[in-house]
């Protein structure tokens, strides 16, 4: 088994127990995402 079948078992077991969107790989299209926050205003948060 090569390096890249590996890595995809490995995401697919991830993706199966945690969901969608566990890991990430850096630079994949749609990586960004919309979260909604509150700003609180105080920076010791």
């Amino acid at each position: 088994m090569d390096k890249e079948k590996a890595l995809e078992a490995a995401l697919g077991q991830i993706e199966r127990a945690y969901g969608k969107g566990a890991v990430m790989r850096l630079g994949q299209e749609g990586a960004v995402i919309e979260i909604e926050a509150i700003s609180t205003g105080s920076i010791g948060l």
